[in-house]
C-alpha cells in the first residue's frame, strides 16, 4: 500500500533543508550550496511540494534569472543544484521524473582565460611584495591552485628532489575559519617538480619568509599567521597593475598559464593530469590541443618523418 505522507512534509524548505544537510560534502561546498539555494532557488520554489516544481516553472525561473543581469554562471550553478535535488526526489519516489530538462541550461561558455609569457610571470613576481614572489612563481611553474600553495608545510618542500608536495589544500569559509582538508580525489596527492631555476627563490623564501620549523607553513602572512587569500588580494592586484598585464588576470590564471607552458613543453596527458591533480584526462586534453605552435610543431616532425622515409608531396 502506498503511503501518503502529509503535504507539509513534502514542502521544497524541508526537503531542501534536509538534502543539503545530508549530503557529503566539503563545508566549503556545502556554505556555497546554501548560499546558492537561499538566494537564487528557494524564493521561486519555496512554496508548495516537491511535485509542484515542473518544466515550465524551471524554464520561466532560469529566463528570468538570466533577464535580470544574473551571470550565467550563476543562473548554471543553481539550475544544476537544483538538478540534483529533484534528482534525489526521483529517487525517493516523491517525483516520476526531474523536471530540470532544459538542454544546454547546466553548462556555458566559459571565456578565454589569458595566458602570461615566461618573461610576465617574472614581471608579476618581481613587481610583488617579497614574501610573495614564490607564491607567484611556483603557482605559475608547478601549476598549484592557491590552496594547495597555503597549505605545505616545510617538509612538503624537497630541495634535493626539487618538488613540493601536496598533501592537503586550504579553504576559506565566508566567516574567515581557514580550514585544511583533503584533496576531492586521490590523484590530488601528489609531488610536483618545479624547475631547477627556481631552488635559488626557493631557499630565499623558506630562509626568510617561512614559518619556522618542518610543520611550519611555507607561506605566511606579514604578521605570521596563514595566508588568507582575502588579505593576499590587494597585493595580487598591485602586482599585477606594476607589471603592466592584462587587468583580466586572476591569480588562478597562473595555473592556467603553467598548464599551457607544460602543454608546449610536450608534457603528455598523463604527465599533465598529475601535475594538475586531475584523476579525469578531460582538463589535460584542453591544454594539449589549445596552442597552435604545438600542432605546427607536431605537423614539422611529421613532415621529417616522411622525409626520413623518403616520401613525397605529390600525389
Amino acid at each position: 500500500m502506498k503511503l501518503f505522507l502529509p503535504r507539509f512534509f513534502l514542502s521544497r524548505i524541508f526537503y531542501a533543508t534536509a538534502w543539503l544537510r545530508d549530503r557529503n560534502i566539503a563545508d566549503r561546498t556545502r556554505e556555497r550550496n546554501e548560499s546558492v539555494m537561499r538566494l537564487h532557488i528557494l524564493p521561486t520554489f519555496e512554496a508548495g511540494s516537491v511535485a509542484d516544481v515542473t518544466t515550465a516553472r524551471v524554464r520561466s525561473w532560469r529566463g528570468k534569472r538570466l533577464a535580470a543581469g544574473l551571470g550565467e554562471p550563476t543562473v548554471v550553478k543553481a539550475y544544476q543544484l537544483l538538478r540534483a535535488l529533484m534528482n534525489t526526489a526521483v529517487d525517493d519516489e516523491l517525483i516520476r521524473r526531474n523536471p530540470c530538462r532544459i538542454k544546454g541550461a547546466d553548462r556555458y561558455d566559459v571565456p578565454e582565460r589569458p595566458v602570461l609569457t615566461v618573461a610576465e610571470v617574472f614581471a608579476v613576481a618581481d613587481s610583488i611584495t617579497p614574501r610573495y614572489r614564490l607564491l607567484v612563481l611556483l603557482a605559475a611553474f608547478t601549476t598549484l591552485r592557491f590552496g594547495e600553495l597555503a597549505a605545505p608545510r616545510g617538509r612538503d618542500i624537497d630541495l634535493e628532489a626539487l618538488t613540493v608536495t601536496v598533501r592537503r589544500a586550504q579553504a576559506e569559509l565566508q566567516d574567515g575559519r581557514l580550514f585544511d582538508k583533503a584533496p576531492k580525489s586521490a590523484a590530488g596527492v601528489r609531488s610536483v617538480s618545479f624547475p631547477a631555476e627556481l631552488l635559488d627563490a626557493v631557499r630565499h623564501h623558506l630562509e626568510h619568509f617561512a614559518a619556522s620549523g618542518r610543520d611550519g607553513h611555507v607561506f605566511v602572512g606579514p604578521q605570521g599567521g596563514q595566508l588568507r587569500r582575502s588579505n593576499f588580494r590587494d597585493d595580487w592586484v598591485k602586482a599585477r597593475k606594476a607589471a603592466g598585464v592584462t587587468a583580466e588576470l586572476h591569480f588562478h590564471d597562473l595555473r592556467h598559464t603553467g598548464n599551457t607552458l607544460a602543454s608546449t613543453a610536450e608534457a603528455s596527458t598523463r604527465e599533465l593530469m598529475t601535475r594538475m591533480g586531475h584523476s579525469s584526462s578531460r582538463a589535460a586534453l584542453i591544454y594539449q590541443h589549445m596552442t597552435s605552435d604545438r600542432d605546427r610543431a607536431i605537423a614539422d616532425r611529421l613532415g621529417a618523418m616522411i622525409r626520413d622515409g623518403g616520401g613525397g608531396a605529390s600525389g
